[in-house]
């Protein structure tokens, strides 16, 4: 049977504009983003900026922030893993999904989910109260050299993650066994500032927007951060731990991730998302403000990202003595 060119140009036109709806989501109801650990927190306020920016895009029907603490993320984590293929929830998360897997505190790998997106990195803050003995890096050395277990650290939020990475640095820099030493878990880095700024802990290790603030207030003091070199911006002035002998150099990630089983098209819509909630203004603003630095990396690049970070963990941890051996 013979068919028209017209006839062949309107299958063709319907072919193309079906692979097209085929190819594109967006949101039929709220967006819940998922926040794994409590609030007041790092990942907490990243979770309250990124739901201003998505809420600026129209194409979202609205979008929610939902505290789930507990186990380092793992309660949260577990939530995701009931709303297999929604993209509907999406959830904060950082290196500790990745090092609550190595430490056995949780099954459930990244590959059990669906990386979204990586979108700052932030490094790590450590600090005592103004009324602190220790003025210095140099000084907590000297303490712990002595003594290990005559200071106490407080971070959160989950034993191996990168706080507690810092923590584990600054004890080998001493020599110190790190049986010994004091090492508190709080639930959220809110959590562990206020317990250092009411002297129930002498050290503080987290992220630097959580003291700052009393920092510049005289209530605080910066003993040091985990940057290669010194920072501009809101950490200007602070000392790095390396500078103070101290071989710490690392930093965290944040971004989100969705249940595991979604679609190309729904994973396609996250990205362009993301990369429209950074352009403006005000996500600059957030960053100076929190003292994070962008780190964009699409769905694609976020995943090589976690293997590339499972290995260095998972040699890292080792070496720390915190797991026996690479997992």
């Amino acid at each position: 049977m013979r068919v028209s060119k017209a006839v062949c140009g309107w299958m063709a036109w319907l072919i193309i504009a079906g692979a097209a709806c085929a190819q594109e989501w967006k949101p039929a109801r709220n967006v819940d983003i998922v926040v794994a650990s409590g609030a007041g927190g790092s990942s907490d306020r990243s979770a309250r900026v990124v739901q201003k920016l998505l809420q600026a895009n129209p194409v979202f029907p609205s979008v929610s922030v939902t505290n789930r603490p507990g186990g380092g993320g793992t309660v949260a984590f577990a939530f995701m893993s009931q709303h297999v293929g929604d993209p509907h929830f999406i959830s904060t998360f950082s290196a500790t999904m990745v090092t609550n897997y190595l430490l056995g505190v949780s099954k459930l790998h990244y590959s059990d989910f669906t990386p979204l997106s990586i979108l700052l990195r932030e490094y790590v803050l450590v600090a005592v109260r103004a009324e602190s003995p220790i003025a210095t890096g140099t000084d907590l050395l000297e303490r712990l050299r002595k003594d290990p277990a005559s200071v106490s650290f407080a971070f959160s939020s989950s034993p191996g993650n990168h706080n507690h990475v810092i923590i584990g640095m600054i004890l080998k820099a001493a020599a110190a066994d790190m049986k010994k030493a004091r090492v508190i878990v709080q639930k959220s880095g809110g959590e562990a500032a206020t317990a250092m700024l009411g002297g129930h802990i002498d050290v503080f290790v987290g992220a630097p927007a959580n003291v700052t603030p009393h920092i510049q207030s005289g209530k605080a003091r910066a003993l040091g951060i985990s940057a290669p070199q010194r920072q501009s911006g809101a950490l200007a002035g602070y000392p790095t731990l390396k500078e103070q002998g101290m071989d710490a150099v690392f930093f965290s990630w944040r971004g989100f991730i969705g249940p595991k089983g979604l679609t190309a098209p729904q994973v396609a819509f996250w990205d362009q998302a993301f990369a429209k909630a950074i352009q403006g203004e005000e996500w600059k603003q957030d960053l100076a403000k929190n003292a994070w630095a962008e780190d964009f990396m699409s769905s694609a690049e976020t995943r090589k990202h976690l293997d590339s970070e499972h290995e260095l963990l998972s040699g890292m941890l080792a070496d720390l003595g915190v797991i026996p051996e690479k997992r």
